[in-house]
C-alpha cells in the first residue's frame, strides 16, 4: 500500500496551554506514521472562515458543524492578536485512519465523566460541556486537535494549507511585550537519538521544557547536511582539541608503553601524545557530526556535503524573559551522568554525545545557530507540493 500524507492541527488553546508535548507523544505512540513536518503559524480570519466552510461542506453532521463553528470563532485573531496554531504533517499507510484513531472522536451527546477513559487525545484534552437545563445546548467546546477523516479531505486541506503557508515566516511574531529588551529567543534541538522509532520521548522533552513558561514561536523537522553539521558544531572541535586531546594522548601513550613494555624518550613521548591526542579529538568531532547528520565527513564526496542528512531532528525556538538560562537549566549539563535529577539530559541522555537535546548557550549562539539551520525556512510546503501537487 502506498504512503500518503495527512495532518493534525493543534488548536490555539491547546498550544497556549503548553499541551503540545502530550499531544505529540500520543500521536507518535499510537501510530506507525512518520512525522515529516511541523510548523507554528498564526491563521488570519480569511483562513479560519475558508477552513470552516470546508468542514461544513463535508457532511451535515453535528460534529463537523461544531468543529466548523469553533474554527471560525477561535482560529482567527481576537483582541487584535493572532493566535499560534501547530501544524503536524505525517506520512505513512492509512494516515487519516491512524490519526483519527489517535485523536479520538467527538461525542455530540452528553457523556458521563466516568465513561471517559483518557485513551485518545480528545479524551484527555478536549471538552464538550452541555447545559444542565438543555442537554442539546453546548455551553463550552474545545476539540484540542483537528484531523481529516478521508484522504481526499486531507489532500484538499493540505493544498489549502500549503498556499497559505507559502509566504509565511517560520517564526511567529504575535505578542507585543511591554519591555522587549528583556525578551530573548533560544534554539533547542531534539536530537536524532529520539527519532529512531516512534516513542513518547520527543513529546516528553517538550513537556519538560514547557515548565519554563516560555512560548514556542518556531518549529521544524530538520535533517542536517554535513556542511551544516560541520558549521554548527565547529566551535566544539576547538574545545575538544583543547580539553580532550591531552587526556587522549596521555592515555594512548600509557597503553602503548604498557603493551610494549618500554618508555619513549621525552621528546618523542610529547610528540606522540600531541599527535595522537589531536587525532582522537578530531575523531570525536567527526562522530558528533555523523551522529547529527547520519554521515561521516571522511567517507562522503565533496558534492554531497550540502545534501540533507540521513537522520532527522526537531528544532524549536523558545521566546521569553531569560529564555537561554531557563531552557539550559531544564536541559542540564552536557554529561548526563552529572546532570541533576529532573533535567532532560538526566532523564533521557546516555553519554556526552548522545545527550538527547541541544540548547543555545547564549543569545549570540542563538543568532549564529539559527542562521546555520535556516530557521526561517520550513520544508512543509515543498513536502506537500512534491507529494500531491
Amino acid at each position: 500500500m502506498s504512503k500518503t500524507l495527512s495532518y493534525v492541527l493543534v488548536t490555539p488553546y491547546t498550544v497556549a496551554k503548553s499541551r503540545t508535548g502530550g499531544v505529540l507523544s500520543r500521536l507518535l505512540m499510537r501510530t506507525d506514521l512518520e512525522l515529516v513536518g511541523a510548523q507554528i503559524f498564526t491563521p488570519d480570519q480569511a483562513f479560519a472562515e475558508k477552513y470552516a466552510i470546508s468542514l461544513k461542506e463535508r457532511a451535515p453532521s453535528n460534529q463537523l458543524v461544531l468543529l466548523a463553528d469553533y474554527v471560525k470563532q477561535y482560529f482567527g485573531p481576537s483582541g487584535g492578536r493572532a493566535h499560534r496554531t501547530l501544524f503536524l504533517l505525517f506520512k505513512g499507510e492509512n494516515p487519516c485512519e491512524q490519526l483519527l484513531n489517535a485523536c479520538g472522536h467527538l461525542y455530540t451527546q452528553h457523556v458521563e465523566v466516568d465513561a471517559l477513559a483518557g485513551e485518545t487525545i480528545r479524551d484527555t484534552y478536549s471538552d464538550l460541556i452541555f447545559s444542565a437545563d438543555n442537554p442539546q445546548e453546548v455551553r463550552y467546546f474545545e476539540p484540542a486537535v483537528l484531523t481529516p477523516r478521508q484522504q481526499d479531505e486531507a489532500n484538499n486541506d493540505l493544498k489549502f494549507f500549503a498556499d497559505f503557508l507559502a509566504d509565511k515566516e517560520n517564526l511567529v511574531h504575535n505578542v507585543v511585550y511591554s519591555d522587549p529588551s528583556k525578551i530573548e529567543r533560544t534554539l533547542v534541538i531534539i536530537k536524532p537519538d529520539n527519532w529512531k522509532h516512534n516513542s513518547s520521548r520527543p513529546g516528553a522533552i517538550i513537556d519538560m521544557f514547557s515548565r519554563t513558561g516560555l512560548r514556542i514561536v518556531g518549529i521544524k523537522i530538520h535533517r542536517f547536511s554535513l556542511a551544516q553539521a560541520l558549521d554548527f558544531y565547529g566551535p566544539v572541535e576547538a574545545v575538544l582539541k583543547e580539553k580532550l586531546a591531552p587526556a587522549f594522548g596521555k592515555k594512548a601513550l600509557e597503553l602503548i608503553e604498557k603493551e610494549f613494555s618500554f618508555s619513549f624518550v621525552k621528546e618523542l613521548a610529547e610528540s606522540l601524545e600531541k599527535n595522537i591526542g589531536t587525532e582522537c579529538a578530531k575523531n570525536q568531532f567527526h562522530q558528533i557530526v555523523e551522529f547529527m547528520s547520519g554521515r561521516n565527513p571522511l567517507s562522503q564526496a565533496a558534492e554531497d556535503f550540502d545534501k540533507p542528512g540521513d537522520v532527522k531532528c526537531m528544532i524549536l525556538v523558545y521566546e521569553g524573559e531569560n529564555a537561554v538560562k531557563k531552557i539550559r537549566d531544564v536541559l542540564g549539563p552536557t554529561d548526563p551522568l552529572k546532570a541533576p535529577d529532573g533535567t532532560v539530559r538526566k532523564e533521557f541522555g546516555s553519554s556526552v554525545m548522545v545527550n538527547t537535546a541541544h540548547a543555545s548557550d547564549s543569545t549570540e549562539s542563538y543568532e549564529r545557530e539559527q542562521k546555520i539551520v535556516r530557521i526561517n525556512h520550513n520544508s512543509v510546503v515543498s513536502i506537500i507540493r512534491d507529494s500531491i501537487g
